[in-house]
Order: structure tokens, then sequence, then C-alpha cells
């Protein structure tokens, strides 16, 4: 999945390390957080040996300025070449179970504008049929091991449950909007549609209160 959004980023504009690391947080969000110099650096170098980006030289002078820690290898201005392209189209256009994961979805997903039409819904009905089995399970926690869970434990349960149900509902809209031919309409920060709308994969809200 590192693969697919680094190839994805630098089809869009050459980077040096730095720069990439700080686009990547940006465009995967709450995915983010495995994403570290320790991963990216090495990630950069098997990209770089198997053909799929090069070296471009260092960046300006000017350029952002580079965290010391980084040293010169953060200068280092890393583009993609066409082979690189072609293994960027080649993983765009995979629909596995792999892609319906939370990581792999969220990858995928930050690239949907650039993916066809046919595999977008491929991974979305992946994804609910992924979401939907992962709601029955709690569902039957909670209905087989209710008395036996602490209250609290029984409120991340619910918890889960409600972000399933709200994911569900959330890609079955997406889905629609994909056979209709529509694409997803934006929506105002604080308008009452947010509140049913799901967190992105891999990222967490605050536990709601009950009663």
């Amino acid at each position: 999945m590192l693969d697919l959004a680094i190839l994805g980023l630098l089809q869009e504009s050459s980077m040096h390390g730095y720069e990439l690391r700080k686009e990547l947080a940006t465009k995967l969000g709450a995915i983010r957080a495995a994403i570290s110099y320790g991963t990216l650096y090495p990630t950069l170098r098997r990209l770089r040996g198997a053909g799929w980006i090069i070296e471009a030289g260092e960046a300006a002078a000017g350029a952002e300025e580079v965290p010391p820690l980084t040293s010169r290898r953060g200068r280092v201005v890393y583009k993609i070449t066409a082979e690189g392209k072609e293994r960027f189209a080649e993983l765009l256009a995979r629909a596995g179970p792999e892609t319906y994961e939370d990581a792999g979805f969220g990858v995928h997903f930050a690239f949907f504008a650039r993916t066809d039409r046919a595999t977008r819904l491929r991974i979305l009905e992946g994804r609910r049929r992924k979401v939907e089995e992962r709601r029955e399970g709690l569902r039957d926690v909670l209905a087989r091991a209710t008395e036996r869970l602490d209250a609290y434990t029984l409120e991340l349960q619910r918890h889960g449950l409600d972000a399933c149900e709200r994911e569900v509902r959330w890609l079955e809209e997406l889905i629609a909007n994909e056979r209709s031919g529509r694409a997803p309409e934006g929506r105002p920060s604080g308008s009452p549609q947010e509140e049913d709308s799901p967190p992105p994969p891999g990222s967490t809200r605050d536990i709601p209160e009950r009663p």
C-alpha cells in the first residue's frame, strides 16, 4: 500500500523525502502514524532498485527546510519513471481482499479520483462486505456476552458496532453514487449529514455518551 501511495504522489510532482512524508501524512490521514522515516527511506530504496523511481538531484537551496536529523538524504529529490507510472496503474487497478482492509482501503480510496469506475465499485462492495462481517461479529458478541462484559468493555463493543453501522451506510451511499454515475457530494463542516458519516478507516472518535 505504501508503494501505491508514494508512486501516486510522485506522479503528481517530484519531491524530496521530507516533502513526501508530509504529503503522505496529508493524503492518508489516520494511516500516517505508520509512516516513519525508518519505513519511508527503505521503501524509496526498494522502489529505486526496481526502477520505478530515480534520484533526480538535490532540492534547491530555497526549498522547504529539512529537519537536521534527515541529513543529506532528506534533500534528494525523487522522481517517478515511466516504469513507475506503469506500476502505479497496475497497483491502482487491483481490487483484491487487501483493498478491503482498513489500511488498504484507505490508501486506495485516497486515489479514487484516478481509479476507473468499475474498480472503485468492486473495492467499495468488497469493503462493505468486510465491514458487514465485522458488524455481525460485534452483534454476536453483544448478544452472547453482554452479562459477562464489564461496563467499559461493553461500551467499547457498542462503539465499534456504531462505527460499523455508520460506515456501512456511508459505503452504501457511495456505491449508489457509483452505480448512477454521480460523484460524492461535498458536505460543509457541521452539516447534519456529517454526524452520520463514519470516520476514515483507522481513525477514532470519542465514545458517545449513553443514558
